[in-house]
């Protein structure tokens, strides 16, 4: 660039005279321009915008170089060829003096600069016209600012039957497209409307659709109306389906919108109408009113009464149609529904609670006196934190009735639910209020039931609570409600406010006490409720069952009587149980057959139920006792504890020519199958002294047996009866018969120490109904022998066993 006379002269990479809007330098020039149309421009590159013919567009000038490329250009001319870049300029790019030519496109338009504006940060501002296509062929210079040589290649339209059809599809739909869209602009319209043909129909739509930049780059290249009109009629499609979509939510919007408006507005002349009648208040108002005098009567706690004090502020400004209201409105009645403070007064007469225990169940003596002295230590010190009580037992011996018995006793309410299965700590501490339809746990649902902050509650089935990888564990959140040192601030997550459990008294039941999750089981006085006697049985039903079933059925005492041993005869051939659930069925089922034949008019006035005609109201006898009187060599009887109580365990051997193989069957927990491994290790160590002769365990195979294959069996009491077995079996040269009527239980060392086992109160009972006559325990075991009552094993010899040689001795008969 030279000046010469004040006049601007640009020259080329050679050094030659370039003039900007030069006229065509030959003929193929000016067939591709019209006469107007320079063929030398100024290139402004435009980082991200892409112009189409037809635009009229302000452009920001944030660069120095594209300023002074425009200013000059305006000097030389009004036009100017803006090129848009290829990917979208970044900011080191755009500030760039100038731009490499490779980074641009090959097309563009070609602009008239209008007006150039100074804008308040610095920049400037110019509107340009864009009039055509145009094409780059070639730069002349890059510095100062780029110069390109161009020429204009016209639009090519095929005026074909497609062609039409999608040129009249394409204006009806930017002509639905702009009703879709409200607030347009009229010369917007009118602009649109006077399009004169597809060539400028497309540059319109691309121009002002919303389109990717690659497409509108393509759309900037492509010469062939055709192909541009099937890319802009696509993108009409799309544009006109979303603005129909964004029209249908804005109404939806502007409804609602309206009607809260409407509603709000029909309330408020409510409201005014009614004062001007005299009415004081709405029922918004007397809602809110009443919640706020009960926060300050109910003796709420400082902390929720604050809290519920906030949450009826945010009721008060809100539409009772909202769902938020009733959100709020319910956790302001739990709040103020929860006994914070209302208690039952302890009743301290201990001989009426022993009068109402000895009423409710019959024996039970340990157990009624542990739980007077609970009540007795209750009275003496009330705000002691006392001991947490579970009652361990069989199913049926009455756990979930001595809580009843316990709150008669005390005169407290008593409510109950179980926890067999639940697997989701929210049942115990609620869901937090963010949910749908959350609600507080069963704890505080509990409370709100008995309308006392003081009651019982009996946690039934404490050892089957579940767990779930997501849900939770509920025991961990029940240590927060058990334990004394947490529960006077248990926080539910509904309420989200501490409240004090400590007055509850919490008594929990359980069928096995090693299924109780260890940290709890460490907060309990565990009270272990055995299994009914038969004698126990008897007397409960005559006392309680039959009554109850006749009360049921509609019978009069003088309508049904048992005869002598009849209940008996029940007890021992249709149930085998530690409870009565059973016999009470049994009787039951009884009054509603004698029911039947006095409700038939045939003249029935009285039955009375013999040993000989309970088959006609049972059935056949289901529970047949095993005959003990004829034993076999290579087996043995021993006894079990269960979970329903105590039963005889036999267990069979037998050898056969072999390999020394070993072989254990009768669905076997680890520990029993220990058990049989450590017999026969102790045998083939004793050899010598049970006649065993030593090669029997390399030429045979043995093969020990429990019978009741489908019912499940662990434990290691049944050491020694697996031994006399073994011995009865392999002893001598054809083995030992083992004595009659004797049964045996207690862990086997490999030493032949005989160790204490438990359950001796059920194994003791199972064996007396099985027709037992001698009964062999450990003799650490002898404490537990004193104390079933004596009525109940008399007749019965118990021989206590300190090893091996003392079980030998009484049930093969050796010494």
């Amino acid at each position: 660039m030279t000046d010469t006379d004040n006049r601007t002269i640009l020259v080329d990479e050679q050094g030659q005279p370039v003039t900007l809007n030069d006229a065509p330098s030959s003929p193929s020039a000016d067939a591709r321009r019209a006469p107007d149309r320079p063929a030398t421009l100024i290139v402004l590159p435009l980082p991200e915008n892409v112009l189409f013919p037809g635009m009229t567009i302000p452009l920001i000038l944030d660069s120095s170089s594209s300023q002074n490329a425009v200013e000059f250009a305006m000097t030389q001319g009004p036009f100017i060829a803006l090129v848009p870049f290829l990917i979208p300029a970044t900011r080191d790019e755009e500030e760039a003096p100038t731009p490499a030519a490779a980074q641009l496109c090959t097309s563009g338009v070609l602009g008239r600069a209008l007006k150039m504006l100074n804008l308040p940060d610095g920049n400037k501002s110019v509107v340009v016209e864009c009039l055509t296509r145009l094409r780059v062929t070639g730069y002349i210079r890059e510095k100062p600012f780029l110069i390109a040589r161009v020429d204009y290649p016209p639009d090519i339209y095929n005026d074909t039957t497609l062609n039409k059809a999608m040129w009249r599809a394409a204006r009806m739909s930017l002509q639905e497209l702009f009703r879709e869209i409200p607030g347009l602009p009229d010369g917007f319209s009118m602009a649109a409307a006077n399009l004169e043909g597809p060539a400028q129909l497309t540059d319109f739509v691309a121009a002002h659709i919303d389109i990717p930049r690659e497409d509108r780059l393509a759309l900037l290249k492509t010469t062939l109306v055709d192909d541009r009109l099937g890319k802009v009629t696509e993108a009409l499609t799309r544009e006109l389906e979303l603005a129909r979509l964004a029209g249908r939510i804005r109404d939806e919007i502007r409804e609602r919108v309206e009607k809260t408006q409407r509603e709000y507005y029909l309330r408020e002349q409510i409201k005014a109408i009614r004062k001007e009648l005299g009415e004081e208040v709405d029922q918004k108002e007397l809602l809110t009113r009443e919640l706020e005098e009960k926060i300050e009567k109910e003796g709420i706690p400082e902390e929720a009464a604050k809290r519920a004090r906030r949450e009826l502020k945010r009721l008060e400004v809100l539409n009772p149609e909202s769902p938020e209201y009733n959100v709020i409105h319910t956790y302001l009645d739990w709040i103020i529904s929860l006994p914070w403070t209302k208690a039952t007064r302890d009743s301290g007469d201990l001989a009426a609670a022993r009068r109402i225990l000895d009423a409710d169940h019959y024996g039970l003596t340990e157990v009624k006196e542990r739980i007077i002295e609970f009540l007795a230590v209750k009275k003496l010190k009330p705000e002691r934190r006392g001991a947490l009580l579970c009652f361990a037992g069989p199913p049926g011996v009455g756990k979930t009735s001595l809580g009843q018995s316990i709150a008669r006793c005390l005169g407290r309410k008593f409510f109950r639910f179980s926890l067999g299965g639940m697997r989701d700590e929210a049942e115990i501490k609620g869901h937090r209020r963010t949910y749908i339809g959350a609600m507080p746990g069963k704890i505080l649902q509990g409370l709100k039931s008995v309308e006392v902050c003081n009651p019982i509650f009996m946690l039934d089935e404490i050892d089957k609570l579940g767990s779930h990888p997501v849900s939770g564990d509920p025991s961990s959140a029940m240590l927060e409600v058990l334990d004394p040192a947490q529960n006077n601030s248990f926080l539910d997550h509904y309420l989200d406010i501490p409240f004090d459990l400590s007055k509850v008294m919490f008594i929990c039941t359980a069928n096995v006490k090693a299924d109780i999750p260890p940290p709890l089981l460490d907060r309990m006085e565990v009270i272990d409720i055995p299994g009914y006697i038969a004698d126990e049985k008897i007397a409960i039903a005559e006392r309680h069952l039959v009554p109850r079933q006749l009360g049921e059925n509609g019978l009069r005492a003088s309508q049904l009587r048992f005869g002598a041993g009849a209940v008996s005869h029940i007890i021992d051939g249709w149930t085998a149980e530690a409870g009565v659930r059973n016999l009470e069925r049994c009787v039951g089922r009884v009054c509603r057959k004698v029911a039947a034949k006095v409700a038939s008019g045939r003249g029935v006035k009285s039955v009375t139920i013999t040993r000989q005609s309970l088959p006609d109201y049972l059935g056949p006898r289901r529970v047949v006792k095993e005959s003990l009187t004829h034993p076999k060599v290579g087996t043995s009887v021993g006894l079990a504890w269960t979970p329903v109580g105590g039963d005889i365990l036999r267990i069979e051997t037998t050898r056969m020519p072999g390999k020394g193989r070993f072989k254990v069957t009768g669905h076997l927990g680890d520990v029993m199958k220990e058990s049989v491994e450590i017999a026969a290790s102790y045998i083939r160590a004793n050899h010598r002294i049970y006649d065993v002769a030593p090669e029997v365990f390399e030429k045979e195979d043995l093969h020990v047996h429990f019978p009741a294959g489908a019912v499940p069996k662990d434990g290691p009491s049944a050491g020694v009866t697996i031994t006399s077995a073994l011995i009865s079996l392999l002893s001598g040269k054809s083995g030992i018969k083992p004595a009659g009527r004797i049964a045996m239980t207690g862990e086997m060392t490999l030493s032949g120490d005989v160790l204490p086992v438990g359950g001796i109160r059920e194994k003791v009972l199972a064996a007396r109904a099985a027709g037992v006559q001698t009964v062999i325990l450990p003799a650490r075991n002898e404490k537990d022998v004193q104390e079933i009552p004596r009525h109940t094993i008399k007749g019965m010899k118990f021989v206590y066993a300190d090893t091996y040689r003392d079980v030998y001795g009484v049930a093969l008969g050796k010494r």
